[in-house]
């Protein structure tokens, strides 16, 4: 079993902006997810965790070793896709990734091959590996950052954003993949998109503001919102009224109409009907400090 232990890391860039704020964790292993909006601190964790940048305080070990003073016994066992990565131009996905594993230590030549190969199978890109990966669609080139992220049988895998503009296929097609790879190693999805992480995490935290909001499991963290959210339809011209008297979780159009879920213990009665929760409810819940119970 592997332990990735976060003690309460802040991060200050040089600029003064403060990205992260005592964020304490403890992970093992399987499907851990991060959600947050865009500018939570997400990213600034990521690399964090990854070693691309120190903390301003605070401490990570993996398995019992300090990431902060040997950093290299970590990537040794680092799985890593960032948001954006760069390819050769050129370079087709096989050559690519054996290019890859000889720099993550794997040189025996037929160990590399056999690796290649099976990472090429495994992300459904086998027929594809002598096409260059800069000719990739969005879906083929994050199956081939996963690929290249599983070189050297890493322990820790860190995925930034990864379903972001892939269509409903590709993003199914690559969150099976992560699920399939999950059991042993320790997973960590950080992304905004609530849906990843409800169709595959069992434990998870909310990132607002450089700050932990809420960690625990998806389904539990939703149950204790049940008889609590109401939804109505009314009148767009109404929203800003409706938001000076309830706490509001979030408002959407359907079919055409505007729809509005609030937090409430009680019946609000006013034309409210009962809603279930569902884990968007928990994650508008957390992002605005007035909603939290």
């Amino acid at each position: 079993m592997n332990t990735l232990l976060i003690k309460k890391i802040t991060k200050q860039y040089a600029n003064g902006v403060s990205a992260l704020n005592d964020v304490s964790l403890e992970l093992k292993n399987g499907l851990f997810g991060l959600l947050g909006p865009n500018g939570a601190g997400k990213s600034s964790l990521m690399r964090t965790i990854a070693t691309l940048q120190e903390p301003t305080s605070g401490t990570i070990s993996f398995n019992g070793e300090d990431c902060i003073e040997n950093p290299q016994k970590l990537r040794s066992q680092l799985g890593y896709l960032p948001q954006e990565f760069g390819v050769y131009p050129k370079v087709n996905a096989e050559d690519l990734l054996h290019h890859l594993a000889v720099l993550k230590g794997v040189v025996s030549k037929g160990e590399r091959k056999e690796q290649v190969n099976a990472l090429l199978e495994q992300t459904n890109l086998y027929g594809h590996r002598k096409k260059s990966v800069n000719t990739f669609s969005g879906g083929m080139r994050q199956r081939f950052g996963i690929a290249q992220a599983l070189l050297g049988d890493p322990k820790l895998i860190i995925v930034d954003e990864p379903t972001a503009g892939l269509d409903p296929e590709e993003r199914n097609r690559f969150l099976n993949l992560l699920s399939e790879i999950g059991e042993n190693v320790i997973i960590i999805l950080s992304t905004h998109i609530v849906e990843d992480v409800r169709d595959l995490c069992n434990n998870m935290a909310i990132l607002n503001k450089g700050k932990i909001a809420v960690q625990g499991n998806p389904i539990e963290l939703t149950d204790n919102l049940l008889d609590k959210t109401w939804i109505k339809t009314i009148k767009k011209s109404e929203i800003k009224s409706y938001k000076q008297n309830y706490h509001v979780l979030s408002t959407r159009l359907l079919a055409g109409k505007t729809q509005i879920q609030i937090l409430s213990e009680e019946n609000p009665s006013n034309g409210f009907n009962s809603y279930k929760p569902d884990l968007e409810s928990v994650y508008f819940s957390y992002l605005n400090p007035i909603l939290k119970s």
